[in-house]
């Protein structure tokens, strides 16, 4: 009877053990919200600056209609952010936009005959990044969300200027992504011949930390 109590009782420590180390792995497991070399794996600092591109082969659009075929395409396009907070995950990771191009494009907008410039105004953006979620970016401190779109036309040169309250993209941890798609802006100036709404679609990655040696992937958890 002694005997079984005794290992009944060690049966238990040895549960308990296991437990208490599968519960500590989970928690080393879950890490920050951003981290590289894996999901779980090195945290990434405050002050590190996150890059990405398009990736090749694919384009940034801006269509005057959610999903249309008509717009702008644009075949180079990069974002850079700066990390504000990183905290434990579950939680929601802090940046700030502190740039965001696009060039190299071209439309089929009728009347337009080329694109002169798109210029991402009132930077920086603040960006939120929820753990197994999206990434939210709103206004900073400078202005709303704006693009001004210059579009050469027969007549000239016309100036259209674009607002959004905020946008949304979706990380992917198999390839480090973040995907935009048919983000809502809306006509804040310009005349008629404006389009009164672009809806902006683009993948960009792998999202790097440039401030670490080989830029690493950075991970969403």
């Amino acid at each position: 009877m002694r005997k079984r109590a005794l290992l009944l009782t060690l049966g238990l420590a040895v549960t308990a053990g296991l437990a208490a180390t599968t519960q500590a792995g989970a928690t080393a497991a879950a890490g920050n919200v951003l981290t590289t070399g894996g999901p779980g794996g090195t945290a990434v600092a405050v002050g590190d600056v996150l890059n990405a591109t398009l990736p090749a082969g694919t384009q940034a659009r801006i269509a005057t209609t959610s999903g249309g075929s008509t717009g702008i395409t644009c075949n180079t396009s990069a974002f850079t952010a700066t990390v504000t907070g990183n905290p434990a995950a579950p939680g929601t990771a802090t940046e700030s936009a502190t740039a965001h191009t696009l060039s190299s494009c071209t439309t089929n907008i009728i009347g337009a005959t080329g694109v002169q410039s798109i210029t991402v105004n009132n930077l920086p953006f603040a960006t939120a990044v929820v753990s197994g979620g999206a990434l939210t970016v709103t206004a900073g401190a400078t202005g709303p969300i704006q693009t001004t779109l210059k579009i050469n036309t027969i007549l000239g040169v016309t100036t259209c200027v674009y607002r959004a309250t905020s946008l949304t993209a979706t990380p992917s941890n198999t390839d480090n992504s973040l995907t935009f798609t048919n983000q809502q802006f809306t006509k804040f100036s310009g005349p008629g011949t404006c389009p009164a709404n672009g809806f902006f679609s683009a993948k960009y990655g792998p999202v790097r930390d440039t401030s670490q040696a080989g830029s690493p992937a950075v991970f969403v958890n």
